[in-house]
């Protein structure tokens, strides 16, 4: 639906942005992913969260959340009647990452973590111009696999000229613990395609919204759930403001005005199918359970199933990121 002929006033803030459609994979350091490998230069130092250094940390092993992983999978995928068949194995892996994480050394300060790698040449026709230095092709963003003092995962970002790299790093360091099973990301390829998104009500004229909610009413359609802000991970677009209103967002370095480049997201859609890719669209019908769950290919869980959202600065992205969480 154009919902932009319904409220011509929305035309004006028609804002474009790519979803990025991850689903489960196994991508190289040479593909556009969610976690997987990246194209990292074998002799620049792979960053380190300071603030998070050893001897320990209380949270979670990635490899036994991997082998938890594992084992749902393969449970979920010989399920009969909704019921998880698990061997003694796949029931001891799953078991051992349980909801609290318990005291694990870490030697010296924590590895970030591989979150996102996009090549421009994997943008769509129409998509916006690439939104970094001139020159560079990829971005890649890493993060902290542990909260920060305002409760977010700090992002970091770091835009590449593929060509440049010349011996990879054959494998990332990874950190011995982290915070949360869903601060770490499964490999997912990606799907990038161009959608058109509008404000959600929290960030239109009051008249507009008391309008909007009326046309809801007598049409049965939803203009917050599925024709403003797209759900699951993507460039660009608004901002998918969820437990509080829109406050003021300024440039941690100089104090300017800050624009959204990335929503790192818990779900790729709703549970009312909203926002669901045709592609998906029947399977998710069928509802037969499966791991990771269509919806959640990522195994992303920001907080209690939020939004990371990254902000970066509109005179320079190579001023410090802002990560907000919603």
């Amino acid at each position: 639906m154009d919902i932009a002929a319904v409220f011509p006033e929305l035309a004006p803030l028609a804002r474009t942005a790519v979803r990025l459609h991850p689903r489960p994979g196994t991508p190289t350091a040479h593909d556009s992913s969610i976690g997987g490998p990246l194209l990292w230069p074998e002799d620049e130092p792979w960053p380190r969260c300071a603030e998070h250094a050893g001897p320990w940390h209380v949270g979670f092993s990635p490899r036994e959340v991997r082998a938890r992983r594992s084992a749902l999978s393969a449970g979920w995928a010989r399920a009969r009647d909704w019921r998880l068949s698990l061997t003694p194995q796949e029931r001891e892996a799953v078991d051992r990452v349980g909801h609290t994480g318990r005291r694990i050394a870490q030697d010296g300060p924590v590895p970030l973590l591989g979150a996102l790698q996009l090549f421009a040449r994997d943008l769509p026709p129409g998509a916006p111009g690439w939104p970094g230095p001139r020159g560079t092709d990829v971005l890649q963003v890493l993060w902290c696999p542990f909260m920060h003092g305002d409760g977010v995962p700090e992002a970091h970002l770091r835009w590449r000229v593929a060509a440049e790299v010349g011996r990879p790093l054959p494998r990332a360091p990874e950190p011995d613990v982290i915070e949360a099973g869903g601060h770490l990301p499964s490999p997912c390829v990606l799907h990038p395609e161009k959608v058109t998104e509008y404000p959600a009500p929290h960030e239109l004229p009051r008249p507009l919204v008391q309008r909007v909610h009326a046309w809801e009413e007598s049409s049965g359609l939803s203009y917050q759930l599925a024709l403003s802000v797209a759900c699951g991970w993507k460039l660009g677009g608004w901002g998918p403001w969820s437990f509080c209103d829109p406050w003021p967002m300024e440039c941690p370095d100089c104090g300017g005005p800050v624009r959204p480049l990335l929503t790192a997201a818990s779900s790729e859609w709703d549970g009312e199918g909203d926002w669901c890719p045709v592609e998906d669209s029947a399977a998710e019908a069928a509802h037969r359970p499966v791991h990771p769950p269509l919806h959640e290919p990522t195994e992303i869980s920001m907080g209690r199933g939020y939004n990371l959202q990254v902000h970066v600065c509109v005179t320079s992205v190579d001023h410090t990121p802002l990560s907000v969480m919603q």
